[in-house]
């Protein structure tokens, strides 16, 4: 009997892939973030990392730089969702956060200065638990996973100032 293998899959209830962000996960309104969630991990996963970032920043017809909005890793291999404002509220026991843009641990929404940013909410299925990174920038939350990574999916959004 040949064993069917699932893909990563990941989503959110809050935005289908390639639409837009609502702002109530933005700067603009609650700045929280919304709820995530994943199956079809391989087998051998031991914990999840995440990366959320806007490659378009400052300016989508001129980007200089990708902005990280959120770095979260050690999330156990039996967690399949992040509800909305985990980050604020509560991540599962493990859990740890790495250092956003701002300087600060935890989600920082969509915040575009000009134009509509896109932002990829990017998910690794790991082959480790990782050692306690203390609050790592994105650079060594990667360099930490190189060679770890059994899978990875990823959500798009999309977002524009309203004001």
């Amino acid at each position: 009997m040949e064993e069917l293998l699932m893909a990563l899959v990941f989503s959110s209830p809050a935005f289908a892939n390639g639409s837009e962000i609502p702002p109530h996960y933005t700067c603009e309104a609650g700045d929280i973030s919304p709820e995530l969630r994943w199956e079809g991990e391989p087998p051998a996963t031991k914990s999840f990392g995440l990366i959320v970032d806007d490659p378009d920043a400052p300016d989508p017809q001129a980007p200089k730089m990708t902005w990280v909005h959120w770095l979260a890793y050690d999330i156990p291999a039996d967690v399949h969702r992040l509800p909305e404002d985990a980050s604020k509220r509560g991540l599962p026991p493990g859990t740890k956060q790495g250092l956003n843009d701002w300087k600060r641990t935890g989600y920082g929404g969509p915040c575009p200065p000009i134009g509509t940013h896109r932002y990829f909410f990017k998910l690794y299925a790991l082959d480790t638990v990782l050692p306690d990174l203390g609050s790592p920038t994105k650079a060594q939350l990667l360099s930490a996973m190189k060679g770890h990574v059994l899978g990875e999916a990823q959500l798009i959004g999309t977002y524009k100032k309203r004001g």
